[in-house]
């Protein structure tokens, strides 16, 4: 049946005519993706943003399992119902993988066919900031700085000289940190990212609403204001409404590090702006392959690949993260704060690239064309290009479109 009014705006024509994005099955999937339970939303034309699970070459229909994956993540049992759903063949099979992956780059869209969205719908998307070394000394030098990158290399130097590995190992609020913070104060190098990077409370930000995030294939937005600005390859939990991590999947924390640097008041346009946050095709949920253990211990790679033939890449692993993801999660929701859908949260970046692309000493900034690709053998890859914000097609399908789809499919409660 069709949706009136619903269906997201397909891309509007471009001026620069962009090689297609290198989606490619195997690296888009964990590998060990035959064993792992993947969840995930489809765009069906004519029906709206559908609920599916990958189980061999195919996605398939949960729409009996749940009508949203917030709704999933809030069952007992996500992973047996949606095992059941399949062994019971109460999930059809809705398309190829391989047909939905490709058609997921925007540049090539066919409007007609399927294609993958962002896994999560209804919850709100947060975001840990500061929670590896390497990222907790580039916030400092982005608050020196002023928002000014040509001077982010001297002022690297300077606090490398002053730190050094000092905060290394450092449990962020224990007496060891509180220690710390004092030398450091004494020597005039203390920092409100410091206060978030080793003191007692993390920082949780709004980094996009619910139905806000864009998937892999999907355009990734700069605000046009922005000459500074970087990739931030993060694991990203989805977190029921009760405080559990059900799973884990990839994101991309598009980030302007000039508008932040100027004032952190400024976070909120440096964070959330059209199409600045995306996440891999599938939420993998936690199971007898997968779990908490696995997720502390993942690496994760990034690549960007410029129209200007200019390339980084880069490879970390969470084990490093200064605060246990259930640390940050329990920091994120609870007795202070509730998410009645749940909610998706980032554990912050490892990986801040800093090599001069436009001179000596001028840092890394992205430039329109990028692709940049996130990826892990657990949970495969994310594939984006950047363009500018205001030129990607503007977000439109919200809570009342999904709310008018879901009545329409009559899979409201």
């Amino acid at each position: 049946m069709s949706i009136p009014n619903s269906s997201p705006t397909i891309s509007t024509p471009r001026s620069i005519q962009f090689p297609p994005l290198p989606l490619q099955v195997a690296e888009s999937l964990p590998h060990d993706a035959r064993r792992a339970t993947l969840v995930g939303r489809l765009w069906v034309p004519g029906v709206g943003p559908t609920l599916v699970t990958l189980a061999g070459d195919d996605l398939h229909d949960l729409s009996t399992v749940a009508a949203t994956s917030s709704q999933l993540m809030e069952l007992d049992d996500p992973v047996f119902a949606v095992q059941s759903a399949l062994r019971n063949d109460q999930a059809p099979r809705i398309a190829s993988y391989e047909s939905a992956l490709a058609n997921s780059d925007e540049s090539l869209r066919d409007g007609t066919q399927a294609w993958l969205m962002a896994p999560c719908d209804l919850q709100p998307v947060k975001a840990s900031g500061v929670t590896f070394i390497a990222s907790l000394l580039e916030r400092v030098i982005e608050e020196q700085a002023r928002g000014d990158a040509s001077r982010a290399d001297a002022i690297r130097r300077s606090l490398t000289g002053i730190l050094g590995d000092n905060l290394a190992g450092i449990v962020p609020g224990s007496a060891q940190a509180a220690q710390v913070k004092e030398v450091l104060i004494a020597q005039g190098a203390w920092s409100q990212y410091l206060e978030v990077g080793i003191g007692p409370d993390a920082e949780v930000f709004t980094k996009a609403p619910p139905m806000a995030a864009v998937g892999t294939g999907a355009d990734v937005g700069l605000h046009p204001g922005s000459s500074w600005n970087n990739p931030e390859p993060e694991v990203v939990l989805a977190i029921d409404s009760r405080g559990q991590v059900r799973g884990a999947t990839l994101g991309n924390d598009v980030n302007l590090r000039d508008f932040e640097g100027r004032s952190a008041l400024l976070l909120g346009k440096a964070k959330d702006n059209n199409a600045s946050c995306a996440m891999a095709p599938f939420i993998r949920l936690f199971d007898a392959h997968f779990g908490i253990d696995d997720l502390r211990r993942c690496e994760i790679a990034l690549r960007v690949i410029g129209p200007d033939g200019f390339r980084v890449e880069a490879r970390d692993t969470l084990a490093k993260i200064s605060r246990d993801p259930l640390d940050l999660a329990a920091q994120a929701i609870g007795p202070h704060h509730q998410y009645p859908d749940g909610l998706m949260l980032f554990l912050g970046t490892m990986l801040a690239p800093t090599q001069d692309r436009m001179g000596p000493g001028q840092g890394f900034t992205h430039v329109v064309g990028d692709v940049v690709t996130v990826s892990s053998p657990a949970f495969g890859a994310l594939v984006n290009r950047v363009r500018r914000c205001d030129e990607i097609a503007p977000w439109r399908f919200g809570l009342t479109a999904l709310m008018r789809s879901l009545a329409a499919r009559q899979l409201l409660a």
